[in-house]
């Protein structure tokens, strides 16, 4: 039976992405992208926010170092990746990362000298940028 792996996130950059380069040239940028959800605790409401390694390459990369700033709102589809490594103990360590096969930025821009949205920004499909994302139908 065939077997999937895909993600789809919608959050917040946690920090500017983190570019570098491969030996070949191949551009990577990384991010932490936070995630947030409202759980019910007892008889309250909580907000529970969880963290995710973001990795993008070549084009996807270049976009995000360019373009992305700590905080913005992102759409990232992707797969999950985990990997090990052996640290300088010769302990094993494992990360878990989301590699990020598009980006678009849900950020809206405010210009009060134009009355249109930018096209920087062709992820949003909405002019209501002050609604909130989390009646999403998914």
């Amino acid at each position: 039976m065939p077997s999937v792996n895909k993600v789809f996130l919608i959050g917040n950059l946690g920090k500017d992405p983190e570019v570098k380069y491969t030996p070949s040239g191949v551009q990577i940028a990384k991010f932490s992208l936070a995630t947030s959800e409202r759980v019910k605790r007892n008889d309250a409401w909580e907000e529970k926010t969880d963290w995710h390694n973001i990795v993008l390459f070549a084009r996807q990369a270049e976009y995000a170092g360019e373009y992305l700033k700590k905080g913005m709102t992102v759409f990232i589809d992707g797969k999950i990746s985990t990997r090990s490594w052996d640290d300088e103990n010769g302990v094993r360590k494992y990360i878990t990362e989301i590699i990020g096969n598009v980006v678009k930025n849900l950020s809206v821009k405010r210009d009060d000298t134009s009355s249109s949205d930018s096209d920087e920004n062709p992820g949003n499909g909405s002019d209501k940028g002050s609604e909130p994302v989390d009646d999403l139908p998914f």
